[in-house]
């Protein structure tokens, strides 16, 4: 622009210069003169709004056409001999983005345009030029302007952190076509990270990547305790039973008493005949009280609850008494014997007599199915065996923690927010605050999910629940996911390992994810020191996370989640309702994510379903979510993340 302006001043000059030297008898050539160089300068500038226009359309659509072609490189598997450094392919998507961005008007000649390599793709350059035609400046000899200009595309320094939250809930499981969900959602990642590790090849670029999976609950189990042991609790409350061994010696006697049941009687004729007399001579002593005959039975119940529990040892004995009379019968007397029997009933009550512990001289009664409150959980913590009386008839066995956690202290309500200002609302819900750590106060501290002693309560059946009874239960299963990942640099083989060691199993809590997430993304949080490591080219980092769900927010009542369980714990819920406690899950999700963004951490969400809920785009950074029907879709919406995860952008 600067050439063609002094160009023009040239023209004027030179056309004018003798004129306005020559003072003499020059009024009114003086004033042709200006109307001239009025018009000439009027004229100029449509010219050069014109240059300046189509030389701002060029530039725009030398860019985009660079960056059509570094994006093609990227994904791009031709193999045809290069050109200039790039495949023919490349070439092809440059020049159609150039053509359409390059809209010539009326004066210009066809542009030219072409797209090179040094670098075997990693930077493409290109250039463009063409010639616009006067209409004003033609008239003082100035016919045209040679427009050029230069454009550079690359994968720019790229500092990212990746965290991918990702749904392995048992749906994940479903068939898909000849493979499943998981199975694409694996294939999705790895070639996520193939993508952003060929834009970064040669360069100085940091990438790092962190994993959450998520289902009913995470397993960030080893993360915390090598962050802080204490972070976990030494003791938790469990929906679990407990087994009650009767032991008498160490009872106290309460009372005694006794009862008579299933009285009967019976008469029946001998066989001899006698006189009166001799049958009055032929009967044995009469019975006057009952005695004691066959074996007598024991049984033990109880009543209560423990520690509260009354044993009463029920003892049931055989009785009768034994009547003889003469009586006269066809004119001969007979001896009459009449049978009276009952069942003595004594039950003697005792206190103290029970306990949860398999010691010397007890025996093993029933399962007590309730909250069991303060379970030392100190050892178990520590990934070391532990063992509890939880096997067949109450017998010792060992588990190890298999690191999934319960949250911390919450509130149980409907509604959840957040503000810049004001933070999470209401402050006592610690479970969605992603940034305080624990302190010696049990309430601010998780404790370790236990699924091999954690029971329902049965009802009637096996598939009715009840909140009351004791006496009968159920396994409440275990729902684990993969171990959770804090950010790190990671090759191709580790990436993969990783990605192959994703199992689906358990409901879809969408708020557990995301917290976790959050937790291991915040610089703010408890894994600060991880997440502001500075990266030793010195440039900024981008934050990332990738939220990957397969549905609804789809909460269960009855199985162990990050929650405890619901239908009895009652941490969430009003009443164990499921709808209900979808609604308020989804309330702690969507605080959590509007908290995650004013970080500055970009919010991707794909969902791997029919639809995007307005939930899940509520959730979302801006122009940040894709919905994914299928495998292709899946890894299509994984390699748009990852072109601009990568930073792809025009870089002179």
């Amino acid at each position: 622009m600067r050439t063609i302006i002094h160009q023009w001043h040239r023209v004027l000059r030179d056309v004018f210069g003798g004129v306005l030297r020559d003072v003499g008898g020059n009024v009114l050539p003086l004033a042709a003169i200006g109307m001239v160089v009025a018009a000439a300068i009027v004229g100029s500038a449509i010219d050069l709004s014109r240059n300046f226009k189509v030389e701002n359309q060029l530039q725009a659509a030398c860019d985009s056409a660079v960056l059509a072609a570094r994006r093609t490189v990227a994904t791009d598997a031709d193999s045809t001999a290069p050109v200039n450094g790039l495949a023919p392919s490349v070439h092809t998507v440059a020049d159609n983005y150039f053509r359409t961005n390059f809209n010539a008007v009326e004066g210009v000649s066809a542009a030219d345009f072409e797209v090179s390599s040094t670098d075997k793709g990693q930077t493409v350059d290109g250039k463009a030029s063409t010639v616009l035609d006067t209409i004003v400046m033609r008239l003082f000899g100035f016919k045209n302007f040679a427009l050029g200009v230069e454009c550079t595309s690359s994968m720019g320094i790229g500092n990212s952190d990746v965290m991918m939250v990702l749904d392995t809930t048992g749906s994940m499981a479903e068939s898909l076509g000849k493979s499943t969900r998981i199975a694409a959602l694996q294939a999705a990642m790895k070639n996520f990270y193939t993508t952003v590790s060929s834009a970064t090849k040669d360069t100085n670029a940091r990438v790092r990547y962190g994993f959450v999976p998520y289902s009913s609950t995470v397993n960030v189990g080893k993360l915390l305790t090598d962050l802080d042991p204490s972070y976990i609790a030494d003791s938790w409350d469990y929906q679990s039973r407990i087994p009650i061994f009767i032991n008498m010696a160490n009872g106290t006697k309460t009372g005694s008493k006794v009862e008579y049941q299933d009285t009967s009687s019976s008469t029946s004729r001998g066989s001899n005949s006698y006189t009166q007399n001799q049958c009055k001579n032929n009967l044995p002593s009469s019975q006057t009280s009952y005695s004691n005959y066959g074996s007598s039975s024991t049984e033990t119940t109880t009543s209560g609850t423990s520690p509260n529990i009354t044993v009463n040892v029920v003892t049931k004995q055989p009785q009768r008494m034994l009547t003889y009379e003469c009586k006269k019968y066809n004119n001969s007397y007979y001896v009459y014997t009449t049978t009276n029997t009952r069942t003595q009933v004594t039950t003697d009550s005792y206190k103290d007599a029970t306990n949860s512990t398999n010691v010397k001289g007890s025996t093993f009664h029933h399962w007590e199915y309730r909250q069991v409150t303060g379970v030392d959980t100190s050892t178990f913590k520590t990934f070391a065996r532990t063992t509890v009386p939880n096997g067949n008839s109450g017998a010792s066995v060992s588990y190890t923690w298999g690191g999934c956690i319960e949250e911390r202290s919450t509130v149980n309500t409907d509604s959840f927010s957040y503000s810049p200002s004001g933070g999470i609302s209401p402050s006592a819900a610690l479970d969605i605050n992603i940034d305080s750590a624990p302190t010696s106060d049990a309430g601010t501290k998780w404790g370790p999910l236990w699924p091999e002693i954690s029971y329902r309560r049965a009802g009637s059946s096996s598939s009715t629940w009840t909140r009351s009874t004791t006496e009968e239960g159920a396994s409440a299963g275990s729902y684990c996911p993969a171990k959770a990942q804090l950010l790190q640099e990671m090759d191709q083989s580790s990436f993969n390992t990783y990605a192959n060691s994703l199992t689906a199993v358990g409901g879809t809590y969408l708020d557990i994810g995301m917290i976790w997430g959050g937790r291991m993304l915040s610089p703010d949080g408890i894994f600060g020191n991880v997440v502001n490591e500075e990266p030793t080219n010195g440039g900024e980092v981008s934050r990332h996370i990738i939220f990957m769900t397969d549905g609804q927010m789809d909460t269960s009542n009855y199985v162990p989640t990050a929650w405890g369980m619901d239908w009895w714990d009652l941490r969430v819920t009003k009443g164990g309702s499921e709808g209900d406690a979808d609604a308020r899950h989804t309330s702690r999700f969507l605080a959590v994510c509007e908290a995650i963004k004013a970080k500055g951490i970009r919010v991707w969400v794909i969902a791997f379903t029919s639809g995007l809920s307005a939930d899940l785009k509520t959730c979302a950074s801006d122009d940040s979510s894709y919905v994914a029907t299928n495998a292709t879709d899946l890894n299509t919406a994984f390699q748009e993340i990852a072109k601009q995860v990568g930073e792809l952008r025009i870089t002179q």
